[in-house]
């Protein structure tokens, strides 16, 4: 059996260590574009997605992706949302007790996908208050990229 531990504290950590002080719809423009500027130096095809409470503030699609990426993204946030964690980290956590979304919580997998890609907007003090969602490469993968850009755009903070 897999030791899930290490990669799962490492995911909490993500969490506690990107928060921003504050996140408004310029936040959102500038995070989302620099998300789709690393996919496309990368050459991969990814949407974009940034909600806060709920809002639509930035939605971007980059050639070779389909309606059904968007499905993904709000199966990814409806995780992101419920939780309060991202969805790779709820993804991880039900593969180490070693059950499903619907088995483990009574969720429909048709409304809830426990993948990498939805990552909550976590205010200091405060909590989440939205989601930074990718879709178009594996889940760990879209995971990655949200954690990359967000590190950088915070350090740059």
């Amino acid at each position: 059996m897999e030791d899930f531990t290490g990669l799962l504290e490492q995911l909490l950590q993500q969490e506690s260590e990107l928060q921003f002080e504050e996140f408004t719809n310029k936040t959102a423009v500038l995070v989302g574009s620099a998300i789709l500027e690393r996919a496309m130096q990368e050459n991969k095809f990814i949407v974009v997605d940034i909600k806060k409470n709920g809002q639509p503030l930035f939605h971007g699609k980059l050639d070779g992706t389909t309606i059904n990426n968007d499905h993904w993204i709000q199966r990814k946030n409806n995780v992101a949302n419920h939780f309060g964690h991202s969805s790779y980290y709820m993804h991880v956590l039900l593969e180490s007790k070693q059950t499903n979304i619907q088995e483990d919580s009574y969720l429909d997998p048709m409304d809830y996908a426990a993948e990498g890609g939805a990552f909550p907007i976590f205010i200091k003090n405060v909590g989440p208050i939205g989601t930074i969602s990718v879709s178009g490469l594996p889940g760990e993968e879209d995971h990655g990229l949200i954690v990359s850009v967000l590190r950088d755009f915070l350090k740059a903070k």
